[in-house]
């Protein structure tokens, strides 16, 4: 099958001129389920629902704080999009200056991940403005704006089975195979949620919920309004369904790409006019795989169960159709074959909370540090200052019992950009599981607990916090 075309034919659809489906009319009749009980499955102090990096990142924290935790995901595995959704890239952990920005939980997984699991820059070379170092990484996307970052890319089934590891470690009760439908809420308090599984219908009691379904699904099922406008002119509202192309040599391909600029152009040129969306190969973790982190596809809704399923049509599709034309026209691809689509389905952007406080695009300029930071983000551009990841970021208005982490904290459109990513997943999903740890040890809301615990936490486990908040922590007597 590696020598030979690929065909994809799916009968039956109708594309418009841009490509997408219209959406089939949906009948208005209703059907009354009977009220009935259900049976409660387990009562946990902490209950995470969903097991992206976020929520590996909540349960670890919480359990380091001993706290009963228990997660609830729907896949087979953890990691989200970074293992699953074959986000392997990681996007910038490291600052301009080279400083390792995004830490914490985000470390303890380098830093156990097997050297040949990972491609990246070493620590020394972070922060390089050296031309030949920076050209180097610039060709393996681990540089921008002639500065060496820490932006490596990961074998997803070595992550997979790490993240596996250090949830259990901490004893946390991993729950595969369920998917979370309803928040139960008492009183204006979430007290856990309704899940779906191959047992039927059934209940989880908890003291505290982490929302990291990356779509605040329970937040908006308890009745939670949202903010879900997008930046156009950004990809983080497309969605795709990624791929890895095996049996390549990378090292050929990037040769071509760097040294016959006439002949990588009238490739590019081609490909362009060839076919509906064509896509550039990223390295992987390994010189004989190639991974596609597109086609980015617009104007669909990831809360939509007809353009979920058309996105992941047309992602398979244009898959095959790039498989075919590197094969054919690509030095390196020559014996290339589809390895892998991505068992789970791209989603950027859907909801955002909106919390007690909110990264906005203005706080780029002011470099504004919030008094209850719980995280630094590296900035998309050396001409603004690290962002600073306020705690009132997590904690959704107008609902106790419940925090947000994940791409779908409290930001507007432009700084969900990078809020978004892997590595800023990481580091939310950790300061809430902290938080909802001490919220159980203190008998709180989330809202009640005092940020400076919540820091000196997130310094005890590794993470980073700007000076300044370090700076009045170790003023704090406590």
């Amino acid at each position: 099958m590696a020598n030979e075309e690929i065909k994809f034919t799916h009968k039956g659809l109708c594309f418009s001129a841009n490509g997408k489906r219209e959406r089939m009319s949906r009948p208005t009749s209703t059907y009354h389920e009977v009220a009935r009980d259900i049976p409660v499955f387990a009562e946990p102090d902490v209950l995470v629902v969903g097991g992206g990096p976020a929520g590996t990142a909540a349960a670890i924290a919480a359990g380091r704080l001993d706290a009963n935790v228990m997660l609830l995901e729907r896949y087979n595995h953890l990691g989200g999009l970074s293992t699953g959704g074959l986000v392997i890239w990681i996007d910038r952990m490291t600052d301009w200056s080279g400083k390792r920005v995004i830490a914490g939980i985000a470390t303890d997984f380098f830093d156990r991940l097997a050297t040949e699991a990972v491609m990246g820059p070493s620590a020394v070379e972070w922060g390089s403005r050296d031309e030949a170092t920076a050209e180097y990484w610039r060709r393996r996307a681990a540089a921008f704006k002639g500065v060496v970052t820490f932006s490596p890319t990961i074998d997803p089934e070595e992550l997979k089975t790490l993240s596996m590891q250090m949830t259990l470690e901490q004893n946390v009760r991993l729950i595969f195979h369920a998917w979370a439908v309803a928040s139960i809420v008492e009183d204006g308090v979430v007290r856990g949620v309704i899940f779906e599984s191959k047992e039927g219908r059934q209940a989880i009691r908890s003291k505290i919920v982490i929302d990291t379904t990356g779509d605040a699904d329970l937040l908006a099922r308890a009745g939670l309004s949202f903010e879900s406008d997008i930046d156009k002119q950004d990809i983080h509202h497309c969605i795709n369904t990624p791929f890895l192309i095996g049996g390549v040599d990378m090292e050929c391909w990037l040769a071509f790409r760097e040294e016959q600029q006439m002949g990588f152009s009238a490739f590019v040129e081609e490909g362009r006019k060839s076919l509906e969306i064509f896509e550039k190969p990223e390295c992987s973790w390994r010189n004989d795989v190639a991974l596609f982190l597109g086609p980015r596809l617009s104007g669909y809704s990831g809360l939509n169960l007809e353009d979920l399923a058309e996105v992941e049509i047309r992602s398979r599709k244009l898959a095959v159709e790039n498989l075919n034309f590197y094969r054919q026209h690509a030095p390196g691809f020559e014996k290339a074959f589809l390895m892998l689509g991505a068992p789970q389905i791209g989603v950027r952007h859907t909801r955002r909370l909106l919390g007690k406080r909110k990264v906005t695009r203005t706080q780029w300029d002011e470099g504004k540090v919030w008094d209850d930071e719980i995280g630094v983000s590296t900035s998309l551009s050396p001409n603004f200052p690290n962002i600073s990841v306020p705690y009132g970021s997590l904690l959704p208005e107008g609902l106790d019992g419940i925090l947000g982490a994940g791409r779908h904290i409290a930001c507007d459109a432009s700084s969900h950009s990078f809020l978004r990513e892997i590595p800023q997943c990481w580091m939310t999903g950790q300061a809430a599981g902290i938080a909802a740890a001490l919220a159980v040890e203190h008998s709180k809301q989330p809202r009640e607990v005092e940020p400076y615990l919540i820091q000196r936490e997130l310094i005890r486990q590794g993470a980073y916090l700007s000076p300044s908040i370090e700076k009045l922590l170790n003023s704090r007597v406590i």
